[in-house]
C-alpha cells in the first residue's frame, strides 16, 4: 500500500531529500508537489506531528530550514517557488490513518481511473480496511482501493470548522487561516535564503484556508 503525499517520481524524490528535515523539525509531511511549468511552485503541506497544528510561525520556520536545504542540494533547475503551508481545514487525506482519523466525516475522493464509469466520489468516510478506503454514499457502503485513490480530501463544513478550533484560546482568530506574517518571511530574507515574498494561498471554492509563505529562489 502506498500513500499520496507524493505522486510523481520528482515529487517522491523531492519528499525523501526533504522529508529528513521536515521530521527533523517536529514536523510532520502531508503532502508535497511540484506544479508549473518554466518557473514551477514547490508546494509543502506539513503539521506539527504532536497535535497535526500548523502555526504561521511554523510555516516561516520550516519554510528557511528547507529553503537552506534545497539551496545546497539545489535538486530543481530554474528558477521556482518554495511555498510552505498548512494542510487547512478541508485537509488533504493522505496515509492510510488519515482514513481512520477522519471516519465520519463528509469526504471527497477521486480515483485515478474510473470503476463502473465513476471518478468521484463524496460521502461519509467509514474508515479503511484491508486496502480499501470504505465510504457512505447514496447507494450504500462502498469499497474503494486506497491505491487507486489520485486525490482525497475532507469536505468545508461548519461542523469541520468547529472540530478545527477545538483546544485553540478563545481570542484565537481564524481569520489567521488566511493570512501571511510577513514579518516571518522577511526574517527569512535576512538570512540570506533568497528574495522572501508573503503569498496568500487561496481557493475561494472549498474556502479551506492555508497558512502559506513562500520564498522564491532564481537558480
Amino acid at each position: 500500500m502506498t500513500d499520496l503525499v507524493a505522486r510523481t517520481p520528482i515529487d517522491r524524490r523531492l519528499a525523501d531529500l526533504l522529508g529528513p528535515v521536515i521530521e527533523g523539525m517536529g514536523f510532520r509531511l502531508v503532502r508535497l508537489r511540484l506544479q508549473g511549468g518554466r518557473s514551477p511552485t514547490l508546494q509543502v503541506m506539513a503539521e506539527r506531528a504532536a497535535d497535526g497544528r500548523m502555526e504561521v510561525e511554523d510555516c516561516a520556520r520550516l519554510s528557511r530550514a528547507l529553503s537552506a536545504h534545497l539551496d545546497v542540494e539545489d535538486p530543481i533547475e530554474g528558477a521556482y517557488t518554495l511555498e510552505v503551508s498548512s494542510p487547512g481545514i478541508d485537509r488533504p487525506l493522505t496515509r492510510p490513518e488519515d482514513f481512520e482519523r477522519w471516519a465520519g466525516w463528509e469526504v471527497k475522493l477521486e480515483l485515478a481511473e474510473a470503476v463502473d464509469g465513476r471518478r468521484r466520489f463524496r460521502g461519509i468516510l467509514q474508515g479503511i480496511e484491508d486496502g480499501e478506503v470504505l465510504v457512505e454514499i447514496a447507494e450504500g457502503v462502498v469499497g474503494l482501493a486506497f491505491d487507486m485513490l489520485a486525490d482525497a480530501r475532507l469536505v468545508l463544513s461548519d461542523a469541520l470548522i468547529a472540530e478545527s478550533l477545538k483546544g485553540r484560546p478563545d481570542d484565537f482568530d481564524p481569520g489567521r487561516f488566511d493570512e501571511i506574517d510577513e514579518a516571518d518571511i522577511d526574517e527569512a530574507d535576512d538570512d540570506g535564503s533568497g528574495e522572501g515574498s508573503g503569498d496568500r494561498d487561496e481557493d475561494d471554492e472549498r474556502g479551506g484556508g492555508r497558512l502559506a509563505g513562500a520564498l522564491r529562489k532564481d537558480h
